[in-house]
């Protein structure tokens, strides 16, 4: 899909910090996070939105957040995750590209969390990258 950031990071014509790639989905930290570790699963084949997403693609799309969000128990120390699809621009989607949140979160973070939607970073990505990819090795 023509101007599509998420197409160019799955074409390999964007940069991206990945963690998890699979033959359907690719996942990488989103570049402004809420919580350090906060990924982003999309699928190989554009899709705008849940309308036009394809049920088996949802499916993959799912199951890779679910390894993705056991690995952040042993990447960040998540005690939890949030998974959260924004589908359209009323529900604050900003890439029309369907993508799957994955946030980790620590018992008694309600006050970093909502810090971390005003501040949106991570002081070391890259660190926080390897640490994904290497707890999805295990």
């Amino acid at each position: 899909m023509p101007d599509c950031i998420f197409c160019d990071i799955v074409a390999g014509r964007s940069p991206a910090r990945e963690v998890y790639s699979d033959e359907n989905v690719l996942g990488f930290l989103d570049i402004r996070p809420v919580m350090r570790g906060h990924t982003l699963l999309v699928p190989r084949t554009h899709s705008r939105g849940l309308v036009d997403l394809a049920p088996e693609a949802g499916g993959q799309l799912f199951a890779a957040g679910q390894k993705v969000a056991g690995a952040m128990r042993h990447a960040v120390g998540a005690d939890g995750v949030n998974l959260l699809v924004n589908d359209g621009r009323a529900a604050m989607q900003t890439v029309f590209h369907t993508h799957l949140h994955v946030v980790p979160r620590h018992n008694g973070d309600k006050l970093s969390f909502a810090k971390g939607l005003v501040v949106r970073r991570d002081p070391n990505p890259d660190e926080t990258a390897e640490l994904i990819r290497g707890a999805l090795a295990r």
